[in-house]
């Protein structure tokens, strides 16, 4: 069975009532440093989905990269048997069978890239959770 790295850290323990002769300004600045505390974390927190997510994309780009290459030697390959098949079954020209191969493949890359394009447009890299918890304690802290 694999083990967990996962680190759970105690819940911070509830404050005490403060003592009756604590003043306004004390309690004040406990407040104060109560959500500086906050804050730092949330950022710690912000930089951490940050790093992961940019590990992740890191692995992807390579992973698609290499799959690229092999695509386009694929490809290539490709390209010249459908062309000399037209030449040779169809009876086409030679210039003919490689104007219909390549449009066909200029057609292809064009809708791919086109769909590439609109997926890259529908999701955001920045870790949108943490930001928004953090924009939401920057909005309460500065009123």
């Amino acid at each position: 069975m694999a083990e967990s790295n996962i680190v759970v850290q105690p819940a911070p323990a509830a404050t005490a009532p403060p003592p009756t002769g604590q003043s306004v300004t004390e309690l004040v600045t406990g407040i104060v440093n109560d959500a500086q505390h906050l804050l730092r974390q949330q950022i710690d927190m912000l930089k951490s989905e940050f790093h992961e997510d940019l590990r992740r994309t890191k692995e992807a780009t390579v992973l698609g990269a290499l799959g690229i290459v092999g695509l386009t030697v694929g490809a290539m390959s490709l390209v010249f048997c459908l062309v000399y098949l037209l030449h040779d079954k169809a009876g086409f020209e030679m210039w003919a069978s490689w104007g219909i191969i390549g449009g066909i493949f200029l057609a292809a890359g064009v809708v791919l890239g086109l769909m590439g394009r609109n997926m890259f447009e529908s999701f955001n890299p920045l870790p949108d959770k943490t930001f928004h918890a953090l924009q939401e304690n920057l909005t309460w802290t500065a009123k």
